[in-house]
């Protein structure tokens, strides 16, 4: 028994001793590749999110704008779309930023200050998103319980209404119900896609933090 582990540890030594070794070179362009890899992946999917939102509200009913313009709402919500895509097009700005001065960096600790520096603008960006798509579904409904009147007025053109109160609770409770869902499938979609993204940023930082040594 004691034969076979001695045969078996210095197979071992022999299997590590030829396996390659790299550079620090070598190394740094790997990491280095990888790294541009994944910022130009976060600005890409920034445009395609940006299109995406841009593409639903063409998608979205015309009874909407409808209800929001009994509600005197729509100039609200214009001026509120103006300042939310001027935002999110300045971190989609910030993101080619960040990709264009990591592709050339040149030396490790540059590149770790840039990966912190991307981290941080995705952290930045994930939380204004899902606090601004709150707060908005949030004063949206609130206006909806305020001025349930004028809201039932209007569906009440369209649609045969036994009992206005049940009616009413329902539409606010279905309205709610649907802004919930969509809260958590946001929240699911940043986690899931930015949190993979920068797990592997860390991954690399960690990486460069030990040749670095």
């Amino acid at each position: 028994m004691t034969d076979e582990l001695e045969i078996l540890k210095s197979d071992w030594k022999k299997r590590h001793t030829e396996l390659p070794k790299l550079s620090y070179n070598e190394i740094y362009k790997m990491l280095f590749k990888k790294s541009t890899t994944i910022v130009k992946w976060i600005f890409i999917i920034s445009i395609a999110e940006l299109l995406f939102w841009g593409a639903l509200s063409l998608l979205t009913p015309k009874s909407t704008y409808e209800i929001l313009e009994v509600l005197k709402l729509s100039k609200y919500l214009w001026i509120t779309n103006i300042i939310h895509y001027t935002i999110f097009i300045g971190f989609i700005v910030l993101f080619f930023k960040n990709y264009s001065a990591i592709s050339v960096t040149d030396n490790t600790k540059q590149l770790m200050a840039n990966i912190l520096k991307v981290r941080k603008t995705v952290r930045y960006f994930v939380i204004y998103n899902v606090v601004a798509f709150i707060l908005l579904t949030a004063i949206l409904n609130i206006f909806y319980f305020t001025h349930s009147d004028l809201l039932f007025e209007y569906l009440s053109k369209t649609v045969v209404i036994e009992n206005k109160d049940a009616f009413m609770n329902a539409f606010l409770l279905l309205q709610i119900g649907v802004s919930l869902v969509m809260i958590v499938l946001i929240m699911l979609f940043y986690r899931i896609v930015y949190g993979i993204l920068l797990k592997r940023l860390k991954k690399n930082y960690d990486e460069l933090a030990k040749i670095e040594v």
